[in-house]
């Protein structure tokens, strides 16, 4: 007898399936299943069954002053099975995270700041001699199952005066721990966006990418720029990262007209913009995906498979035998909505993504109906 038999589900191609989990692995997926189980949710083929959707920029060390929540308010409670925390700490309050971090429902993995403190000011990296590459080195070995990747922003509000160099350690750091990911949050320059690009390699991410700053991807006539193509070639990654200032319908809509596409969906959420907007949830973010004229069987890889491989969970992001049971089910339901970007632009949508059961490692949570 398995412990968790999902029946009767649909695919986002609208095809049958059904999926088994025994103890914190997915033990087999076909469109019909002979199996006795301890708990059976039957879906009534009413529901999607996707691989559970992971959010790959959020903050949610809740020790922190300006950027925090609760991993599990974001997490399991919004459909998400796995957060991956985007720099807010740094060397020396790492290990207090991966503490708290541990208690938590919803799977939970960090990117580790490049400055040692972390965001505990807006302009962490306005002083040199808070990057540590050591100290870096050091957390990643000791917390090698949760440091997944290493952040630098890349604004002027966060450098100081310190120009490009920030992201020149970021990169010598990389480069000593093996070559683990790094995510480059872009802002309001300096530095420009194209001396950015310049220093990344295939692999490296780009977050904020449809901000509607004046440094941002467009050039002055609206397309994108050169070098962000250049970038996008050679392999460096984007991701949305959409946040309180730095999602902008007119930039992303450009994007997806030039065929410019983000390779990761994810919302920079923290507990003011999920409180009081514009971000509110993951399923809120695709929803405004779904506005500019992506479909879900487009969206749906970049909260699963393209995450989970950016940032080397690999037994993530697919419904595959001896895979983590991680999995969302989520329902599609008709219904106008009225929704807005960071810049406070309109969009509609004619159906709303409404989560309905998240399972993390085999636990089920029903979170709505």
């Amino acid at each position: 007898m398995i412990d968790v038999y999902i029946k009767n589900g649909r695919t986002i191609d609208n095809e049958p399936i059904e999926i088994a989990i025994e103890g914190n692995k997915i033990v087999a997926i076909s469109k019909k299943l002979q199996v006795e189980a301890k708990k059976t949710i039957d879906l009534q083929h009413k529901s999607f069954v996707s691989s559970g959707w992971i959010d790959a920029h959020t903050h949610c060390y809740e020790k922190m002053s300006l950027y925090y929540d609760q991993p599990d308010k974001i997490g399991y409670l919004k459909g998400v099975t796995t957060v991956i925390d985007a720099g807010t700490t740094g060397a020396n309050n790492i290990g207090d995270f991966y503490n708290s971090a541990k208690k938590a429902k919803t799977n939970v993995f960090a990117m580790v700041n490049i400055s040692k403190n972390g965001i505990v000011r807006q302009n962490e990296l306005a002083h040199m001699e808070d990057i540590d590459g050591e100290l870096v080195k050091e957390s990643i070995q000791k917390y090698p199952d949760f440091i997944v990747g290493i952040k630098a922003r890349m604004s002027k509000t966060v450098i100081g005066e310190n120009g490009i160099e920030p992201l020149k350690k970021a990169k010598a750091i990389q480069k000593a721990c093996n070559g683990i990911p790094l995510m480059v949050h872009i802002g309001s320059a300096p530095p420009t966006l194209d001396n950015v690009l310049t220093y990344l390699e295939e692999g490296d991410i780009v977050t904020h990418c449809y901000n509607g700053k004046e440094n941002g991807i467009l050039n002055e006539s609206g397309e994108i720029q050169e070098g962000v193509w250049e970038a996008y070639h050679r392999g460096v990654l984007f991701d949305t990262g959409h946040g309180t200032d730095s999602f902008n319908f007119n930039v992303a809509k450009q994007a997806k007209s030039e065929c410019f596409i983000c390779h990761s969906l994810s919302t920079d959420i923290y507990h003011r913009n999920r409180e009081n907007g514009p971000v509110y949830d993951l399923s809120t973010t695709m929803e405004k995906m779904l506005s500019i004229g992506y479909s879900l069987k487009e969206i749906l890889p970049m909260i699963t498979d393209h995450p989970a491989k950016m940032f080397h969970l690999e037994q993530k992001g697919q419904l595959k035998v001896g895979f983590d049971a991680d999995i969302t089910i989520f329902n599609v339901q008709d219904q106008e909505k009225t929704l807005f970007d960071s810049n406070g632009n309109e969009g509609t949508i004619n159906q709303v993504i409404q989560p309905i059961y998240t399972i993390v490692e085999g636990e089920t949570y029903e979170i709505g109906g």
